[in-house]
């Protein structure tokens, strides 16, 4: 196996992430078919298929991709809905040795074109009739249109000029035999996936984890918030997300939970599915949860037990009635990032509701979290700092990005940018962000990035983007734009504009027109004025 793919910032010594029951991702599925066998694996409406069932197909995906010519370290992309052919099509890609680059399905053909071009994705999965949405003409219309590095787009759903079955049929020119040893000679340090993460420059970032990595982190985030076979998993987070692919499918996968994926959070129709299967696990941020509390109809939620949720602000009045009124017996908070294979601090089942509500729990075992100031020492509980995690949790680098690597993670540390506060018991809250990040719904949302798409709008000079709170997303986009000399600026046609271009959770709520943005004395944007402004 070949993985010295882009840069490493870090070596932990080989017995540090061997401490898992399996060495890759192609071995848990084997191992979930020897203990779970004919038990309920995924249920995606019609369709329904034991744990075995899944294995056998998961196979036959890996060998289609093998006959396709993909090679170990080989990166396959992902562009898709929660659907059982995600499923397959990635665990296949991932039995054959490949990195999988999942890519976000509210990304437009740009912002999609710049992953697989930066990824040098060999092959594509993805929709051609999701939410009326086309991907595969998306990405043709993109400025700089499909990238080169691609060669191949399977369709899993819709119509295209190579559906996934088509794509399937070639298993047959691989044995299983090869398929087996193919899968076999992926080993724990080898990358599992690159997933893109936005970031202060206004690009995507890949962040590179092994598959170590991976089920390290997740068999503990299973077994700590008491994830069982009997489960069954409505998964609402996206796919292409760290909460809905690790913590979803290969938590389920540990556990012998029951998949039901959902590719749109609407209420009714998640209650209903709740009713329906007999749901018992339901994470997402709290915004579902809030969606799900303000209808007027719940149904039968009786059979829902486990909540798990972070991402934003929790208020302690809403875990209570998440308890109360939902029915949950337990109801965790968490917090970490992409840059932490997506976990740092948990609370643990037993804590107390003040604990769960105002702090994302302590350091997941085997890692260190601090909170620090600005020249790295640690800071006396109660007081605020930034926060640095340091562990086997800790990515192995962006991809090919020597430099912001460097800059993230410094003497062994990854840099959060957040600011927290930490107890005497360990427990961290986050009460800031160095960065400018702000989250809509669950979603991070970076500033530059898009005011970096801003800029290029021909009547705008200068733009400034901040989150201000929102009831219902947590919080939204504000933009602030001064436009070019006698270029007259409508902002509902600048909105209309950012949504051809950026995923819908991007593009700015509000916009400011302004003659001038606030600048202290060195030049820089003062964004916390614009914050007030925004509140305001």
């Amino acid at each position: 196996m070949h993985n010295s793919i882009g840069t490493r910032a870090r070596t932990e010594p080989p017995d540090s992430l061997a401490r898992v029951m399996w060495a890759s991702i192609p071995e848990l599925v084997r191992s979930t078919t020897a203990a779970y066998g004919d038990a309920e694996a995924v249920v995606d409406d019609e369709v329904r298929f034991s744990f075995a069932d899944l294995a056998a197909r998961i196979e036959r995906a890996a060998r289609a991709t093998i006959a396709a010519g993909i090679e170990p370290g080989d990166r396959v992309a992902i562009w898709a809905p929660n659907c059982h052919e995600w499923i397959t099509a990635a665990l296949g890609a991932v039995s054959a040795g490949a990195v999988l680059v999942p890519i976000n399905t509210r990304f437009k053909g740009n912002e999609a074109a710049f992953v697989l071009g930066k990824s040098r994705a060999r092959l594509l999965f993805t929709v051609t009739g999701f939410l009326d949405t086309d991907y595969v003409e998306l990405l043709r219309a993109a400025d700089d249109g499909v990238p080169d590095t691609l060669e191949r787009i399977v369709v899993l759903r819709g119509p295209g000029d190579e559906p996934y079955d088509e794509f399937r049929a070639h298993a047959d020119d691989v044995s299983a035999h090869d398929a087996r040893k193919r899968a076999d000679a992926v080993g724990s340090d080898d990358l599992s996936d690159i997933i893109f993460t936005s970031g202060t420059t206004g690009r995507p970032k890949g962040v590179m984890v092994t598959h170590a990595q991976t089920l390290r982190v997740f068999d503990t985030w299973s077994r700590e918030v008491g994830l069982e076979q009997a489960d069954r998993y409505l998964i609402v987070n996206p796919f292409f997300h760290t909460f809905g692919y690790k913590a979803g499918i290969l938590a389920c996968l540990m556990r012998g939970a029951t998949i039901l994926p959902h590719a749109v959070f609407d209420v009714t129709t998640v209650l209903g599915r709740i009713e329906r299967e007999r749901i018992t696990v339901l994470p997402g941020p709290p915004t579902l949860y809030q969606s799900i509390l303000n209808s007027s109809e719940h149904g039968d939620l009786s059979s829902l037990r486990l909540a798990v949720t972070g991402a934003a602000v929790v208020p302690v009045e809403l875990v209570r009635r998440m308890r109360d009124e939902l029915g949950f017996d337990t109801v965790l908070t968490a917090y970490g990032l992409t840059e932490s294979t997506g976990t740092a601090t948990m609370c643990r089942r037993g804590d107390d509701i003040e604990t769960i509500a105002n702090t994302s729990g302590r350091a997941i075992p085997d890692t260190e979290v601090r909170v620090v100031d600005d020249d790295g020492a640690p800071v006396e509980p109660g007081t605020s700092g930034e926060v640095v995690i340091r562990g086997y949790n800790v990515m192995q680098g962006y991809f090919e990005e020597p430099e912001q690597t460097a800059e993230a993670i410094r003497d062994g540390w990854l840099h959060t940018g957040d600011i927290g506060v930490m107890d005497e018991r360990g427990n961290l809250r986050i009460t800031d962000r160095k960065k400018d990040m702000f989250i809509v719904g669950g979603f991070n949302v970076y500033p530059a990035e898009v005011e970096s798409e801003l800029l290029s709008h021909p009547a705008i000079a200068q733009a400034a983007v901040v989150g201000a709170p929102d009831e219902r997303m947590g919080e939204v986009g504000v933009a602030f734009v001064v436009p070019k000399e006698r270029a007259p600026v409508e902002p509902d046609e600048i909105i209309a504009w950012a949504r051809e271009r950026m995923a819908n959770y991007k593009v700015p709520r509000r916009i400011e027109v302004v003659d001038s943005l606030p600048l202290n004395a060195s030049g820089k944007v003062l964004k916390y004025e614009l914050r007030e402004r925004a509140r305001a």
